[in-house]
């Protein structure tokens, strides 16, 4: 690797302000005899503490250390966007800013983005969080995001990770799919992505900014993701061939119970005392609907327009 090579570190951040200058020494000693020159770029997520006020102190001190600050808490997802977007270097690694991410592992991860990986993504094998309320639900979310996505990793929200800078700029991070860079990532057609054995360091300062309730929203987003992937460019697919399926078996009850009571039994009770006619009734109504689905989602795809999902308030040069 070239000496001229830059590398981005982007730290988001929520009421850290006890740790930011230790990260910030951490990063300066772990890289001090590396072979690239390097930037850190803080996002300030809407922080109420001193946290800005510390990145202002540490960027006039520091030519190679920049801030971004919201107007409000947005979610990790838009701080990383941001930051993607501000970063100017060959490649870019992603830290947390709790001081649970080592930056001696920057190092390695560069080499093998060097080595003709897209996308290098941390395995915290060894935690230091609560077995009940953390480890053993992120291994059962790790496990079924393997199942539905594919990707061989065993730590899909690991803080630290290392990306190609055209991977960085060409994903769309959205919503809370912070947790699926990876997938996004495989979806964008860079599919080499490695996977590192991390140090994971005990929390020093403060709490958790996620409780248990993240793992819930995360299997959500999981199915987002996997519907998204299969049927977000054709939406009509999808509602399209449920609305059919719906309506022909609606059609075919219809038809049943107008034959029936024609030609065959005319005797018989009213085809509207009948349950049968309620469920064909019912399954047209679904099919119908499904399909004003399909249409609209291809009608949306079609004009919608990529809006920013947060604001800065103001930043560091």
């Amino acid at each position: 690797m070239q000496n001229s090579t830059l590398v981005s570190i982007v730290v988001p951040l929520l009421n850290e302000e006890e740790s930011i200058v230790k990260l910030s020494n951490w990063i300066f000693e772990s890289l001090r005899e590396c072979n690239f020159s390097f930037e850190i770029i803080f996002v300030d997520d809407g922080s109420e503490d001193s946290s800005w006020d510390i990145i202002i102190e540490l960027s006039k001190k520091f030519k190679n250390i920049s801030g971004i600050r919201f107007t409000k808490n947005y979610g990790k997802s838009q701080a990383l966007h941001a930051g993607f977007k501000s970063a100017r270097g060959d490649f870019i690694v992603t830290l947390d800013a709790d001081l649970q991410d080592s930056p001696e592992e920057i190092t390695k991860m560069i080499d093998l983005l060097s080595d003709g990986y897209d996308l290098i993504s941390g395995w915290k094998k060894k935690r230091y969080d609560s077995i009940l309320f953390k480890n053993l639900p992120s291994k059962l979310f790790n496990w079924a995001a393997r199942r539905v996505s594919g990707i061989k990793l065993h730590d899909f929200n690991c803080g630290i990770k290392a990306y190609k800078k055209e991977v960085a700029k060409t994903i769309n991070i959205y919503g809370e799919m912070h947790r699926f860079i990876p997938v996004l990532a495989a979806q964008e057609g860079f599919n080499k992505i490695g996977e590192q054995i991390v140090k994971h360091q005990a929390r020093q300062f403060g709490k958790t900014k996620f409780g248990s309730d993240r793992f819930f929203r995360g299997f959500f987003d999981l199915l987002t993701i996997w519907f998204i992937n299969k049927f977000g460019k054709r939406p009509m697919h999808f509602f399209g061939l449920w609305g059919s399926f719906m309506l022909l078996i609606g059609f075919a009850f219809t038809v049943y119970l107008g034959i029936e009571k024609l030609f065959l039994i005319k005797q018989a009770r009213l085809i509207t005392s009948r349950p049968e006619f309620y469920i064909s009734l019912t399954l047209m109504l679904l099919g119908s609907q499904f399909f004003i689905a399909g249409f609209l989602g291809e009608i949306i795809l079609k004009n919608r327009k990529t809006t920013g999902e947060y604001k800065i308030k103001e930043q560091t040069l």
